[in-house]
């Protein structure tokens, strides 16, 4: 498979001039079926068109459901949805696409791997170093034995908070000579349209392995206490009272460590 150069692009030198045509899309997507997201179905369209996303991935957290509604729906609008989740396994997340069927969380790397490609889907690791979310990071040593299976690694996500990130990842994919994909790991409609990828033919799930260039933005901080934020807003709303116990004694526990 041939490799692509990874090179930033400010977006007013990529133009319709350097391309016949320009198709965009916008992958790793979370919306309101992911616990940390209230992204409804109305905010994402309007955001869609005022970004001209011409394809969206949604990988909700350990679910498709939303994924599989809003496909439907956004292809009224001339919006193509690739069907994702963000699967959480017991060694970390793996996002698998093209699926038709929800992958149980908390299966091993290999037997979610074997999942997804059951669904003969695409194996997608998403940010796979990042000392923030550190409990979800698929670590290196999975990625290694693994390999022959994973078909995209991302090398940038829109929710790095260091640039030292993105750098660590790219240096992953090229150890293991794996097709590097940037997430927008967008949460909220702020975070739309700002990493994306552009392409000369429109993405389907046909093609989704195609040649693009990238555009890449940092992370807006913000977005990770607004995740928190929504988090907490829903457990609360759902009665998950003991959950929040849960966060506030890990927090304590956390606090506690660095101040001995």
């Amino acid at each position: 498979m041939k490799e692509v150069q990874i090179k930033r692009i400010n977006n007013d030198k990529l133009g319709v001039d350097k391309m016949k045509k320009e198709y965009r899309t916008e992958f790793h997507v979370h919306t309101r079926y992911s616990k940390d997201s209230c992204l409804n179905y109305l905010m994402l369209l309007l955001m869609l068109k005022i970004k001209k996303i011409d394809t969206i991935v949604i990988t909700d957290h350990n679910e498709i459901k939303g994924a599989l509604k809003y496909q439907k729906k956004l292809q009224k609008h001339h919006i193509n949805v690739i069907v994702g989740e963000e699967i959480f396994t017991t060694k970390g997340e793996i996002i698998g696409l093209n699926l038709n069927k929800r992958i149980q969380e908390g299966l091993t790397p290999l037997q979610t791997i074997k999942e997804i490609k059951k669904q003969n889907g695409i194996v997608y690791i998403p940010h796979p170093y990042d000392e923030k979310r550190y409990k979800s990071v698929l670590k290196e040593e999975e990625i290694k034995k693994n390999r022959e299976y994973i078909d995209l690694i991302e090398i940038h996500n829109g929710r790095n908070i260091s640039k030292d990130f993105s750098y660590k990842q790219n240096k992953i994919a090229e150890k293991y000579k794996i097709k590097k994909i940037i997430g927008s790991d967008a949460h909220t409609f702020f975070e739309i349209g700002r990493n994306i990828i552009i392409t000369k033919e429109k993405i389907t799930d046909k093609n989704i392995l195609t040649e693009y260039q990238f555009v890449k933005k940092d992370c807006f901080k913000f977005s990770h206490t607004c995740t928190k934020f929504i988090k907490l807003i829903k457990m609360i709303l759902r009665g998950d009272f003991n959950g929040i116990c849960r966060i506030i004694n890990r927090r304590f526990k956390r606090n506690n460590k660095k101040t001995i």
